[in-house]
C-alpha cells in the first residue's frame, strides 16, 4: 500500500503542494512566531511556499495574521523574511 503524501495550502498563493516542499511558520503557545524547519514545533502553523514572494503576499494581504490569529509587526516580518531567505538558498 502506497503511503499518502500530506498536502498543505500556501497562505500566500493558495497553491496546494506537498508538506515537505513548504515552510511552516508557527505561533507557539507563548505567542512567539518562529520558522519551523522540522515541522514538529508545537503551536498553530501556517504554510508558505519556499519563496519570498509568497511570504510577502501573505503578509500584505494579512492572511498570515488571520491564519496565526495574531497581528504581525514589521520587526517580526523582517525576522521571518530573513529566515526564509536563508532557507531559499
Amino acid at each position: 500500500m502506497a503511503k499518502t503524501i500530506p498536502i498543505r495550502m500556501c497562505t500566500g498563493c493558495s497553491e496546494r503542494k506537498p508538506k515537505n516542499e513548504m515552510i511552516r511558520i508557527v505561533k507557539t503557545p507563548e505567542s512567539e512566531i518562529v520558522v519551523d524547519a522540522t515541522g514538529k514545533v508545537n503551536g498553530r502553523g501556517a504554510y508558505i511556499c519556499k519563496n519570498a514572494e509568497c511570504f510577502s503576499k501573505a503578509f500584505k494581504t494579512k492572511r498570515l495574521e488571520h491564519t496565526l490569529n495574531m497581528p504581525l509587526n514589521s520587526e517580526m516580518y523582517e525576522k521571518i523574511k530573513g529566515e526564509i531567505d536563508g532557507i531559499e538558498q
